[in-house]
Parts: C-alpha cells; structure tokens; sequence
C-alpha cells in the first residue's frame, strides 16, 4: 500500500456542515477502521458506514472536503480510504482540487455517486 501524506486542511476550509451530518451520532469505529481489518468484516463495515453517508444532507460538502484535503483515513462523503486513494491517483498534481467545489468538480457527481452505492 502506497504511503499517503498526512491530511492538507484547505486554507478555505469550514466546519459548519459537519453539524448536519448524518454520522453526527454514529460511532465513529464505523467510519474508521480498526487496524488490520481486512476482507469481509471491512467490506461489511465500509458499506454500513456509507449506508449513513446516502442519508446525509451534506454528503457532497463532506467528500469534497476529504478529496480536496486528500484525507487518508475513513469514510467521508461515501468515499473509502481506497476509493479515495485512486482518484488521487487520477488528479495530476497541477489539478491539485484545493478551492471549495474543486474536489467534486474533478471527480463529477457521477462518479462519486456510482462510488458511493458500491
């Protein structure tokens, strides 16, 4: 597995949306996965954490936080570490997604949304 750098907070970064999060009350072990989790247990634990990711109302402003900020850990907006991971991949480092709207502008909604129902 790839190295991944530490999360960049964008300089536009805000936080108020993450009052309306549908994980606001979730344990967190659902979006976070304990170390060495692998196979089946992860695969049933990703999909009930985006489970609550396709009832949030600020799904969109949460995965474009985590891709502009290139979050290596959890589930964020119904994106994996992993599903992440490879559309970092796609974005050149000249597309580096930092202003607000930039990391779902990159992706598309499209594709977040066919991501976010796997």
């Amino acid at each position: 597995m790839p190295q991944q750098p530490l999360a960049q907070v964008p300089m536009d970064a805000t936080w108020d949306w993450q009052e309306h999060g549908a994980c606001r009350d979730a344990d967190t072990a659902l979006f976070f996965h304990p170390q060495n989790e692998r196979g089946s247990s992860r695969l049933r634990r990703d999909r009930a954490a985006k489970s609550v990711c396709g009832r949030c109302e600020v799904r969109l402003e949460c995965a474009d936080y985590a891709i502009r900020a290139r979050e290596p850990y959890g589930v964020w907006g119904g994106l994996t570490e992993e599903e992440r991971e490879n559309l970092y991949v796609r974005l050149s480092s000249h597309d580096s997604a930092r202003d607000r709207g930039d990391g779902i502008r990159a992706i598309g909604v499209e594709t977040l949304n066919r991501l976010a129902a796997q």
